[in-house]
């Protein structure tokens, strides 16, 4: 059983979950899996900080606009200076993460999976100062690559789509290091489903319309206002309103009633996704690379609202161009958008038929049986170490 250590940072849910996705699918292959957040071996100082950043950056318009400039002027379009500026970022990392250390020495991995631009850039960075023997996989979450996803040594980039591929060749990066397999979501999505046992199961109605409004990454007052746009309508059917971890959405959604016509669900951390995305007409979403990645394996329609600056923007570019769902840059207009699809069944179905076409269901399956078979029956992975990644 080759042991596999699978690096993220919590910085967003996406990067955990499709993290632990992904050890799922490395242990069912029979492999030894084990996830660590970066996080968790910085000083409690500094974890608090980044994520208190991180969450500023998310839901404030000026963190927006800061980090828009930051993630525009850091993409390197040149591979080797990509390559020197992510070293640069594993050397100033790593003084805060100096138990990462021990946590190598500990699990003695036959092959480490980054699923994060700054645990790439750590792992890449002690494997060219031999303090990592191991060989580097990276799981791009992202359907359109930053270079800071970038570095060299890197065995395999396993990538989105194959939009993501075209970006990387050309940077530069050799073709035989990049495979389309999607980015790694729970095998749940990949069983065939129903969507009226889907929407019984969830006590949801077997008739009329079903739109699930994922709010926890977007601003609580723009939230409601598509949630209460959504419940004075006349359409017939059920908002579901999904507010995660994000508290002052619960609040702000606590004195919601259903409307005439449209029924009401509000909920907070949920473990059904799956079954929500199944039984949805339309999804109204953020376009984090995960959450767009499960609504693509269950054919969900997506209206894509206020993405954030960089790589969300990106992924909603890649959802519209592949005709799978609509952006709107103001929120406020999603529930009008929403609603007049759901009038437009037919486009409602050529938007599920293309989303067919660039789903992947089993990505976390099809990666993980690409590492086991590089591992071999010896268990020693075959690495490559050239500072090019060729």
């Amino acid at each position: 059983m080759p042991r596999v250590l699978i690096l993220y940072a919590s910085l967003g849910a996406g990067h955990g979950s499709a993290a632990h996705a992904l050890a799922a699918a490395l242990a069912r292959l029979g492999a030894r899996p084990r996830v660590e957040d970066v996080l968790d071996y910085a000083s409690s100082v500094v974890r608090a900080t980044v994520t208190r950043a991180h969450h500023e950056m998310e839901l404030s318009e000026q963190g927006q606009q800061f980090y828009r400039v930051i993630y525009e002027r850091s993409n390197e379009g040149d591979i080797a200076a990509a390559f020197r500026q992510n070293r640069l970022l594993g050397l100033l990392t790593r003084p805060f993460l100096t138990r990462l250390d021990r946590l190598f020495a500990e699990a003695q991995p036959d092959a480490v999976v980054s699923i994060h631009p700054v645990a790439g850039c750590i792992l890449a960075l002690r494997r060219q100062q031999g303090r990592l023997n191991a060989p580097l996989y990276v799981v791009i979450t992202d359907f359109l690559a930053h270079s800071s996803w970038l570095a060299p040594g890197v065995r395999r980039y396993f990538l989105a789509s194959s939009f993501t591929r075209w970006t990387l060749e050309r940077r530069g990066l050799a073709p035989e290091l990049l495979e389309v397999t999607g980015i790694p979501i729970s095998l749940d999505f990949a069983q065939p489903k129903q969507r009226a046992e889907a929407r019984v199961r969830r006590d949801l109605p077997v008739d009329g319309a079903v739109i699930a409004l994922f709010g926890g990454g977007i601003e609580a007052r723009r939230v409601r206002l598509v949630a209460e746009e959504l419940l004075t309508s006349e359409m017939p059917g059920m908002l579901v309103t999904v507010a995660g971890r994000n508290a002052e959405l619960h609040e702000a959604l606590r004195d919601l009633r259903a409307g005439p016509s449209m029924g009401l669900r509000r909920l907070g951390r949920i473990d059904y996704v799956d079954d929500l995305m199944v039984a949805s007409d339309v999804v109204i979403t953020k376009a984090g690379g995960l959450i767009v990645s499960e609504a693509l394996a269950r054919h969900a329609p997506l209206v894509i609202v206020d993405p954030l600056p960089g790589h969300e923007e990106w992924n909603a570019d890649f959802v519209t161009s592949v005709g799978a769902g609509i952006q709107l840059r103001l929120p406020e207009m999603a529930a009008r958008a929403a609603l007049v699809l759901l009038q437009q069944p037919e486009r409602l179905a050529a938007m599920r038929q293309q989303a067919a076409t660039v789903a992947f269901p089993e990505a976390a399956l099809s990666i993980g049986r690409r590492i086991v078979e590089d591992c071999g029956p010896a268990h020693v992975c075959d690495g490559v170490h050239n500072i090019d990644g060729s």
